[in-house]
This record gives structure tokens, sequence and C-alpha cells, in this order.
């Protein structure tokens, strides 16, 4: 059964970083593409970074976050480096997959339509 935690979440001042972990089991994390999306209270889920599988190597980020977020894959788990985090990011971070090789797209931005989600962790800025 294919199973994505979330973990790493926190409270940091304006400016700080944190680093999320998605670890993902049941399948082999290789063969699939993982995105990381977001919501914040009375706001709709926004997409914010995919990586594809392995011998794809492409990943997409949304505006707001090129040149602040990274994501990569650490064994079972796929991570979202933060940095710079700014008043506007706070929001509970979700992993998600819909078991497909490749990054999917609703128009420019990731697709919602994910098969499999986590529970979530939640981020804090506050100065």
């Amino acid at each position: 059964q294919v199973q994505l935690v979330e973990s790493g979440g926190g409270s940091v001042q304006p400016g700080g970083s944190l680093t999320l972990s998605c670890t993902v089991s049941g399948v082999t994390l290789d063969w699939y593409a993982i995105a990381w999306f977001r919501q914040a209270p009375g706001k709709e889920r926004l997409g914010l970074s995919c990586i594809a599988n392995t011998n794809s190597g492409h990943v997409f980020y949304t505006t707001s976050v090129k040149g602040r977020f990274t994501i990569s894959i650490d064994e079972n788990a796929v991570q979202l480096q933060m940095t710079d985090l700014r008043p506007d990011d706070p929001a509970v971070y979700y992993c998600a997959t819909d078991l497909g090789p490749y990054c999917v797209f609703s128009g420019q931005e990731l697709s919602t339509s994910k098969s499999f989600w986590g529970r979530g962790t939640q981020v804090v800025v506050s100065s």
C-alpha cells in the first residue's frame, strides 16, 4: 500500500529555512513523480514543486518559490529545502503522487488531482 508521510515542519522567523521530508513507502520511489503542495487557511491548494522519475530528471517550481525552494530525492524520501521563508509561506505542506512517471499540470500549475496524499506538516513563519 502506498503511503506518504511528511515531516520537518515547524516555526521559523522570516528569512529562515526549513527542510521538509516526504517519506514514501509501498512503491519504488525512483519510478514516480512526487509533488509538494501547500494550503493556507481559506486558500486553494497550491502546487509548489515536482520531481519526475529518476530517468527523466525533470523538476518544476511554481513562480513564487523558484530560487528559494529546492526539491530532491534522498533514498526513500523527497525533500523540499525551503530558504528565505516569507510571511506568505505559512501553510500545511503536503506531498502527493498519482503514481505516474511525470509531473502533471493543469494549465501552468501543478495538477492537484492525485491519488495519494500525505497528511501534511505545518509550517509557521513568524517573528
